[in-house]
């Protein structure tokens, strides 16, 4: 039985050294060591062996598995060495090669716009302001001179979400609410941009949400001639040195008296032609001199105190600057169209 254990151990480990895969050595591993292995079997006859015999072929047997699966497990540390480093081999990778570059965004085009304006206005000394865009109805309208009934309001139909809570249809509140928090009534001279929301048909022209900036200077002394510089400054810097403007009466509740601005055709040079309707200006922005009733329920004295304002929306501007034909495009994210202005 000894002689059948060494014999079982050297067959065992020329098996183990022949063997070349994980697959081959664990079928060894099995036809030596499992249960049904041969090891196994002799161990079963040791019941013939006399009481001075039995521990010494037990303790062989152990040595012997014990030797067997050692020799297992070295190799199959060999094998998956060599698989591992195999496998380096095919797979290896050039790191010193260039990566690929990763696409990169940028600005949308409205933000650039709205950027690039605040840029402006803080250029002549004005401040960024903003304000909530659920707000009440008194700051939205009562406060800039629209009491309820007024018939202006139903320009600006809104969204209401209770009888005195509604989206704001215009960044208008936010000049209000600084003046009334200004409790010493010094000068404001601000402009606000934000979203702004009206029940609208949406269409190449129109949407039921855009974005205003609308400015506000509060002095003493402001003259119309004061907001008309303003007005040529931002005309020239957005449009080009040679472009002009004119005024022209229009109406507004919260000034008096308001005007409308045009900016001459870029495309015509004031000739006339399809873009600005034969008329050779294109209108941008609504304007005019402060309401003395605004005044006066932000608790400035308008015996004192004059100012003036004006709103315009990005949206426009972009459009006119950049010749954008559809409001649409800014909202519908077609990365085609907004790639466009990455460097705008």
């Amino acid at each position: 039985m000894k002689d059948q254990l060494q014999a079982l151990e050297t067959e065992a480990l020329q098996k183990v050294a022949e063997a070349t895969s994980l697959k081959e050595l664990q079928d060894v591993r099995v036809a030596y060591l499992g249960k049904k292995g041969p090891i196994t079997e002799v161990l079963r006859g040791m019941g013939k062996l006399s009481k001075e015999e039995r521990p010494v072929i037990g303790e062989l047997a152990n040595t012997v598995r014990g030797n067997i699966a050692d020799a297992i497990d070295g190799k199959k540390e060999t094998i998956e060495a060599a698989e591992l480093e195999k496998q380096l081999e095919e797979e290896t990778i050039d790191v010193t090669l260039p990566g690929r570059p990763a696409p990169t965004g940028g600005p949308h085009l409205l933000t650039s716009i709205v950027e690039e304006i605040e840029d402006l206005f803080i250029g002549m000394g004005f401040e960024v302001r903003e304000g909530p865009e659920v707000e009440t109805d008194y700051y939205n309208f009562e406060a800039l001179n629209l009491p309820k009934g007024h018939p202006a309001r139903d320009m600006q139909d809104s969204f209401y979400i209770t009888e005195d809570i509604l989206m704001r249809t215009h960044t208008s509140p936010v000049q209000a609410r600084t003046m009334n928090a200004m409790e010493d009534k010094r000068p404001v001279k601000m402009i606000c941009p934000g979203k702004v929301y009206r029940r609208d048909t949406d269409d190449a022209t129109h949407s039921h949400q855009f974005t205003q900036i609308e400015g506000l200077y509060v002095d003493k002394n402001v003259r119309m001639s004061d907001l008309k510089g303003v007005l040529d400054r931002f005309a020239k810097q957005m449009f080009g040195e040679d472009r002009e403007i004119r005024l022209r009466p229009s109406f507004f509740p919260f000034t008096e008296p308001s005007v409308e601005m045009d900016i001459s055709c870029k495309m015509c040079h004031g000739d006339g032609c399809s873009v600005c309707k034969q008329t050779g200006w294109i209108e941008i922005l609504g304007a005019g001199m402060v309401h003395p009733r605004v005044l006066e329920m932000a608790g400035y004295d308008p015996k004192v105190y004059s100012g003036f304002a004006f709103g315009m929306g990005p949206e426009r501007i972009a459009m006119l600057k950049y010749g954008v034909d559809d409001i649409r495009h800014f909202y519908t994210n077609d990365k085609r169209f907004l790639k466009q202005y990455h460097q705008a």
